[in-house]
């Protein structure tokens, strides 16, 4: 099963990201490195290994590459600006430390778009000298589009990674992309799927770190934005994360299914600064457990420059792709799945019997990102898509944003709605259908394409009801006969209804405007357009 030809569904990326100084703590950057690469390379794993530029230049960490790395492994970059790289590009260093986190420091958003090139130039002709080659693979948390087209269209990168989702944390805001796999990213927003093959950068970015599919989405705020739950290995939390053999082995059951839209996806690894007590104990488990999964057929692992040229292979624009966790490793009985292809993104949660969509975004490949040309001011960058519900922002201590599904009486009374199970076909390319069975044994069908989202009742008077709080991150909305128009950051957009009579607002909100749209189905089916 290692051959970069399989047809296997399931795809798994070990990346192991670089970095030659850590300023916060005294911390050994080097014995991570060498324990990583041993494990790997004992099961016989592939496994792909990112150089920060200040790694880059420590003939400690390139020695130790050259020396004991094997074929399979991939040596490629992770780009983020520290002090020597800054500086042999001519640009005056602004950071706290020779690397600091901040994102107006340390990543590519920070510089102007000339400077940006000339740090990548530096970057990739180091790389060169020390490995023979330019790197097929660039990493970071975030990367602009103006880079990452930079780096297309001038080294023909082949694949990239940054963040999962999150909001706020470290002082970075990605929020409404695709939730994991890959995407091609738009020549406008490197956050952004693009909608056509003339307006994407045809670079794979794939989605980091391995979220969970069920709590990280409203996972707590705190001072330093949302926390962790994530496949890395030093996280345990009581909501799950690598660090915990239990949620792990649940995180690679719902990913790695026989059954995929497209393909299943997760990344695999730890940065170097966290330390190797920190993350030996997850990650040896996590290793061992990709061999025995390999070994059974039920996944691939793969360098990321492999992935990336698979997946150009297979898809000339960004493929459909789902996660369907329809079971809950702490036994609370919710349930989520997620849908995204190139034109949105939705999930749907059943919280113990009361369903409701708690996330559709649309994308646009025209929704230019804050710092195509721009710099970031501060520590506190941000990355969006178009909202069309969002529950995660949207909810305040009155309200549970949402599109939840509802029936009524034949005076017109709301009646309640009990979720008893629900079953997923993904057998059709690119369409995910879903069947609630409900409580009183009534069925709502649901089915994801391209176009949108459409459901279908076994019953008469149902519809859909939008929800939200009294919160500053509302979209400006506007009902129109057969749809919905709203504006986020300057930016129009709209979705349409079909098979529904003309929205009605419904009014109550804090402010005295509108906290909800409700769309009563003209017959048996109803369809959300969102392309």
């Amino acid at each position: 099963m290692n051959s970069t030809s399989t047809v296997a569904p399931n795809h798994v990326n070990i990346i192991n990201f670089i970095r030659g100084v850590e300023p916060r703590e005294p911390i050994d950057l080097l014995e991570p490195v060498k324990e990583q690469l041993a494990l790997v390379q004992k099961h016989g794993l592939r496994a792909t290994w990112l150089l920060q530029y200040d790694a880059l230049i420590q003939p400690a960490f390139t020695d130790l590459l050259h020396r004991e790395a094997n074929a399979s492994q991939e040596i490629g970059v992770w780009f983020e600006v520290v002090q020597p790289l800054a500086e042999k590009a001519g640009i005056p260093w602004r950071g706290r430390f020779a690397w600091d986190w901040h994102a107006h420091i340390a990543f590519s958003v920070g510089y102007a778009p000339q400077e940006r090139e000339r740090m990548a130039d530096v970057l990739m002709e180091d790389f060169r000298q020390a490995f023979g080659h330019y790197p097929q693979s660039v990493g970071s948390w975030f990367l602009d589009a103006h880079l990452l087209g930079y780096l297309w269209d001038n080294y023909r990168i082949v694949a990239s990674c940054n963040c999962k989702d999150q909001w706020g944390t470290d002082g970075y805001t990605l929020w409404g992309g695709y939730y994991n796999q890959a995407y091609y990213p738009s020549r406008r927003n490197g956050f952004m799927p693009a909608q056509t093959a003339e307006g994407q950068i045809p670079v794979p970015v794939f989605r980091m770190l391995g979220s969970d599919p069920i709590y990280q989405y409203d996972a707590k705020l705190g001072g330093n934005g949302q926390s962790v739950i994530t496949l890395e290995p030093v996280y345990s939390g009581e909501e799950g994360g690598g660090g915990i053999p239990e949620w792990v082995r649940w995180f690679f059951d719902v990913n790695f299914r026989s059954e995929q839209v497209s393909f299943g996806y997760a990344q695999v690894g730890q940065e170097n600064s966290f330390g190797w007590a920190l993350m030996k104990d997850g990650l040896i488990d996590q290793v061992e457990l990709l061999a025995a999964k390999q070994a059974e057929g039920a996944l691939t692992v793969q360098t990321l420059a492999e992935s990336g040229r698979w997946f150009r292979r297979q898809y000339p624009v960004t493929p459909a792709a789902s996660i369907c966790a329809l079971s809950d490793w702490r036994n609370e009985g919710r349930q989520s799945v997620w849908y995204n292809n190139r034109f949105y993104r939705m999930n749907l949660l059943n919280n113990g019997g009361e369903l409701s969509i708690r996330d559709i975004h649309l994308f646009d490949e025209n929704y230019e990102e804050r710092y195509l040309q721009d710099v970031c001011p501060d520590r506190n960058s941000h990355y969006d898509t178009l909202p069309v519900v969002d529950s995660a922002r949207w909810s305040d201590e009155r309200v549970s944003a949402g599109i939840r599904p509802v029936a009524f009486d034949k005076e017109g009374r709301e009646l309640p709605i009990a979720v008893r199970a629900i079953d997923t076909d993904e057998s059709t390319d690119g369409e995910l259908a879903l069947r609630i069975h409900l409580e009183d044994e009534r069925t709502l069908h649901i089915r994801c394409s391209e176009q949108g989202v459409g459901f279908a009742a076994d019953w008469p008077d149902w519809g859909l009801r939008l929800l939200w709080g009294d919160t500053p991150e509302l979209p400006e909305v506007k009902l129109e006969q057969a749809g919905i128009a709203y504006a986020f950051n300057g930016h129009p957009y709209r979705i349409g209804t079909e098979g529904a009579w003309p929205p009605i607002l419904l009014t109550g909100g804090a402010r005295g405007a509108g906290n909800g749209i409700e769309l009563r189905a003209a017959g048996s089916e109803l369809k959300l357009r969102l392309s």
